[in-house]
């Protein structure tokens, strides 16, 4: 490789700097748009949730009540209070899935729209950014952690997008997805920084292209699948609570209900987990030919080799437990954060905090 080739454009350096940072500030505007999306949305729909939880003799909160007209010898015919009947069904717990993020109200759904605006315009300008960062040393942008940070919010949220295009309704996804952008940005440019520079030379493989990026996927994937599994904790145990008589408190009540019902959640986390599991266990397959290439050797037990596995291992077993014992709900829940735990620290604490041939942090 020239020298020529091999400098690295300052000025694309500095300029995917500055997309950085403006989309860190668009971001911003979407988390508070978010905010305000859960704040002042209806609460009105807590009626609904109460009285699937009900069940039974219980009607609906859609008007359908049961009104009694009494006739006393030819006096005038008297409405009574409508019954409201709170006996549950035995062991019915047909919950409907709340609106989304928002209320059901036009106040409401102008905040999410805007905030999907926001999101939208942001991703735009932090994927320019990306794009700049791999145009200045002219490779794939995710030779370190910082531009694996930036490449990995990136397209984070460009799952989350898709999702939206596909028409799901997944924007209760979007208040987490955009604090944890903003805090894994704020890493990015603060702690994980590092200068646009070229690679070590066991990095220059077209591997790099296909390893990294499905791993970055895969990661972004798990992610969503995460958020889902842990608002499925929260939701079920405010469910649990309606069905018992017991009475959440107002926050749980105003975020709560707006979330769809926990066995959707359920279902959804355990959908996205078991369709990108096959691309993590190529991930791993890819990493080992490629070590292979670079080092002659297809394993050697090097830490982010082990903790690759462990996150295969515990992802395998988090997806047999529910195909074969039937496990659902909290258990698998717990199975399935435990697995995202060792994606993250396979992602920062190897990279970080332990020294082997994957060392690439740059920090």
């Amino acid at each position: 490789m020239s020298l020529a080739a091999a400098a690295t454009n300052e000025s694309l350096a500095q300029t995917s700097n500055v997309l950085i940072y403006s989309a860190m500030a668009v971001y911003t505007l979407a988390f508070f748009a978010h905010i305000a999306e859960w704040l002042f949305g209806s609460r009105s729909r807590v009626a609904r949730t109460a009285a699937a939880l009900t069940g039974g003799a219980q009607e609906s909160a859609a008007g359908q009540i049961e009104i009694q007209v009494a006739q006393q010898g030819g006096a005038t015919a008297v409405l009574e209070r409508p019954k409201i009947i709170t006996r549950s069904a035995a062991g019915t717990r047909n919950i409907p899935d709340g609106p989304g993020a928002h209320g059901g109200d036009a106040q409401g759904d102008l905040y999410g729209r805007i905030a999907v605006s926001l999101t939208v315009l942001a991703w735009l300008v932090e994927a320019a950014g990306v794009v700049a960062r791999a145009l200045s040393v002219q490779r794939a942008p995710w030779g370190n952690m910082y531009e694996f940070n930036i490449t990995f919010s990136t397209v984070a949220v460009t799952v989350y997008l898709v999702l939206l295009a596909l028409k799901k309704n997944v924007r209760w996804i979007g208040l987490p997805l955009i604090t944890t952008v903003l805090l894994d940005l704020g890493l990015a440019v603060t702690v994980l920084y590092t200068d646009s520079d070229q690679l070590v030379p066991a990095l220059h493989s077209y591997w790099l292209w296909i390893h990294v990026s499905t791993a970055i996927f895969c990661g972004a994937v798990f992610y969503v699948g995460a958020v889902a599994t842990l608002l499925y904790l929260f939701r079920e145990r405010y469910e649990t609570k309606l069905a018992t008589g017991l009475t959440p408190g107002s926050f749980a009540t105003s975020v709560l209900e707006r979330l769809p019902a926990s066995t959707t959640l359920d279902k959804f986390a355990y959908r996205v987990n078991a369709a990108v599991f096959p691309l993590w266990t190529f991930t791993i397959i890819a990493g080992a030919i490629w070590a292979g290439d670079a080092w002659g050797r297809y394993w050697g037990w090097d830490p982010k080799e082990v903790w690759s596995f462990i996150t295969w291992v515990a992802y395998a077993g988090y997806l047999h437990a529910r195909a074969t014992a039937g496990w659902k709900g909290r258990k698998a829940a717990y199975l399935a954060l435990i697995a995202f735990g060792c994606w993250l620290f396979n992602y920062y604490g190897v990279n970080i905090f332990v020294t082997g041939k994957h060392s690439y942090a740059g920090v």
